[in-house]
């Protein structure tokens, strides 16, 4: 049968002098000039850029047309662990319980409500199934009823760029309101009144960079400037205090945060500054028992604290310690009741909630599996003693309960139902520990069926992220079982980069220290192939964003190890993106990677990692490339050109393949089997990639 040829990418060598240094860019061609039209409507891109794409997707697809059976047989197996007439857990708000269900065969979902504790009487709020027909893309971001019940808001992408439409309906009619806000980023909080909508706005480049506030039942024409962020590297949210007696606006970079504080009595107010900006000062605010708390790193608290200031002096100078300090303990969040104060807090990559009373008393929620995930789900109301927790682990399906705070009793709501059943007892999940390089202690996450064997027979996939902070919870995953059941060992790499050891774990593993992210990647590997968790050559490394950043590092630093790499959207043109400032997030990621226009160090630092500019002549494993045509985040041209080049310069015979979404943007496909479509084409990538022995 012959072999598909691949495309060959056109080379237009492009020179580009930067702080006395020279690099040529041959693919930089890809890029499309007019991006941001682009973003808003795909079918506008160039068109030898469409043409190139287009071939790369039918390259992909004749080479892994083998793979078509598994694909579907895959697909079917996530899609029966779905319960597809599935209904969330009712959150009680005054006299309405709100929630969220789908029907049999629904890509997306049904908002509704019902009245407080009844088992009929629904009201539909949105219907996101009947909004999507005829739409290649339908994703609705946030979406809020207003306290008083009349108003539901939600923000729709109807492109896959995350530029927002926000609609507002009117519960007594039925009416959607005329003129909907145009341009935002999908955020918006209702004031605690239901007087006015809080909504952000984003610039051209993407950035959240203004606050407007409309009044609830107003147009375009009434929209008010209430903070317009002077900083190009930061970005700005919105929301109330657990009390709603404030409204607050945050804004920040990777490494420096203020808050802007608004009484919700008079919420027309111009905003006051809650604490001037300090560079490496973070902080967000609670507000609680007549004063505000406030989550920081002040005082050199590198895994965050807890302190308290007076309503009416809130500067620096007036923050006193409620919870102290203690290194490697990770408060990663705060919230409120009327009469409980509750925090999330993480060690050695597991987390636990604290809940303190106001009498000072204090406990907490913790469980005991090796590796587990446990968060705080949310809700509306604030006079209760009623928390609502998650809980779940890789072996162990989503569970919710409400917990009493009061009196600690323990509900269990619902667990997470799969149809084609589960037996946890067939699974075994581990937390092991791998030494990097510099002595650190890598946690990973292994879970695999029990009677997998480790004798290094069994192929595995190794997952890992390791940026922004960002921890990779040990989650159950329908998906990841058709590998496992199939003798897999799926194993997650908790690397330097990501807060699973707290804020300082994440330290460790940006700017100057991101190599570590790599090295740590690496340690993991060769510390499960040790203990029989694989073999090298039979391993496929997995992830996605910053996360497709790492796989181009370990697949140019170590590509003997892996018979596969999945990049999904990667980040791989580091030094050029970070040095295109027309680029959405390019100021805003600078704390985080470096300035290379600016600073000679991180620009050495950045060419020294840099995926596309590292890729040498030597044998790669077999690549695996996603991403989005009108992602915004991750351009369509990363992975393109990294695909370009990978197959310009390897010296073996796998095969380096790329598969764009032309509908879609960084989320993937927005639907939930559509999704799994792509999941599954990446899962039978790794067992075909394994199969065909791609080692390099």
């Amino acid at each position: 049968m012959t072999q598909p040829k691949p495309p060959v990418a056109a080379k237009h060598p492009k020179r580009i002098e930067q702080l006395g240094r020279v690099r040529v860019d041959d693919y930089a061609w890809m890029k499309d000039d007019n991006w941001q039209a682009v973003l808003r409507d795909p079918s506008v891109v160039r068109p030898d850029v469409r043409d190139h794409l287009t071939a790369e997707n039918a390259y992909t697809e004749a080479m892994l047309a083998p793979t078509k059976a598994l694909q579907e047989a895959m697909f079917e197996e996530m899609k029966g662990r779905i319960k597809e007439d599935d209904s969330s857990v009712p959150t009680p708000d005054g006299p309405w319980d709100y929630y969220a269900r789908y029907v049999i065969g629904a890509q997306h979902p049904v908002h509704a409500r019902r009245p407080r504790g009844a088992g009929d009487g629904e009201v539909v709020l949105l219907d996101e199934d009947a909004e999507s027909k005829g739409k290649a893309y339908y994703r609705v971001g946030a979406a809020e009823h207003s306290p008083d019940h009349g108003l539901y808001a939600w923000a729709v992408d109807e492109q896959g760029s995350e530029v927002y439409r926000i609609l507002i309906k009117n519960l007594a009619t039925g009416e959607i309101l005329p003129e909907p806000v145009e341009s935002s980023t999908g955020s918006f909080t209702w004031s605690p009144c239901s007087q006015y909508l809080f909504w952000i706005w984003r610039d051209d480049n993407g950035r959240p960079a203004k606050v407007y506030r409309r009044p609830a039942r107003g147009g375009a024409a009434d929209d008010l400037l209430v903070y317009d962020e002077p900083d190009e590297g930061f970005f700005i949210s919105v929301g109330t205090t657990s009390s709603d007696a404030y409204i607050i606006i945050g804004s920040g970079d990777h490494e420096t945060s203020e808050t802007q504080i608004i009484p919700a009595s008079d919420p027309t107010a111009s905003p006051v500054n809650f604490h001037p900006r300090e560079n490496g000062l973070r902080y967000d605010v609670e507000h609680w028992d007549g004063r505000f708390f406030v989550h920081t790193n002040a005082d050199e608290a590198i895994d965050f604290k807890v302190m308290t200031t007076p309503l009416d002096a809130t500067g620096r100078a007036n923050w006193r310690d409620w919870s102290s300090h203690k290194p490697g303990r990770y408060v990663v969040g705060i919230g409120a009741f009327k009469d409980f104060f509750v925090q999330l807090v993480r060690e050695n990559a597991l987390n636990s909630i604290v809940i303190t009373a106001k009498g000072g008393d204090e406990h907490a929620i913790a469980f005991e599996e090796e590796a587990f995930a446990l968060n705080l789900a949310g809700g509306y109301e604030f006079d209760t003693t009623t928390l609502r927790f998650v809980y779940e682990s890789p072996t162990t399906p989503r569970q919710w309960f409400d917990y009493d705070m009061a009196t600690r009793a323990r509900r269990l709501r619902k667990t997470q139902e799969i149809p084609s059943g589960h037996d946890p007892a067939r699974y075994v999940t581990r937390r092991i520990f791998a030494k990097a390089a510099d002595g650190a202690e890598v946690p990973i996450t292994v879970l695999m069926r029990a009677d997998t064997p480790l004798d290094g027979s069994a192929p595995m996939l190794l997952y890992g992220y390791g940026s922004y902070g960002i921890p990779m919870e040990p989650n159950f995953s329908i998906r990841n079982l058709s590998l496992v059941d199939r003798g897999w060992i799926w194993a997650t790499a908790h690397v330097r980069g990501g807060s699973e050891k707290g804020y300082g774990w994440f330290l460790d593993g940006r700017g100057p220290k991101k190599p570590n992210t790599f090295t740590d990647f690496i340690a993991c590997a060769e510390h499960l192939t040790a203990h029989g968790y694989g073999q090298a050559g039979r391993i496929v490394a997995y992830g996605g964003s910053a996360g497709g950043m790492l796989m181009g590092a370990v697949a140019n630093l170590r590509p003997d190890l892996w018979a596969g790499i999945i990049g999904a959207v990667p980040f791989v043109d580091v030094l050029n993106t970070m040095s295109d400032i027309s680029l959405p997030l390019t100021p805003p990621e600078w704390p985080e990677w470096g300035n290379p226009l600016e600073d000679e160090a991180a620009y050495d630092l950045i060419a020294g990692y840099s995926p596309y500019d590292n890729i040498t002549a030597q044998p790669y494993p077999a690549v695996l490339a996603t991403g989005g045509l009108s992602d915004p985040r991750v351009t369509y041209w990363e992975p393109a050109k990294w695909v370009a080049k990978l197959r310009e310069l390897t010296t073996g015979e796998a095969p380096i393949l790329l598969k764009i979404n032309m509908d879609a943007g960084h989320g993937g496909a927005s639907g939930r089997f559509d999704f799994l479509k792509e999941i599954a084409l990446d899962y039978a990538f790794a067992v075909w990639a394994v199969e065909k022995g791609w080692g390099a």
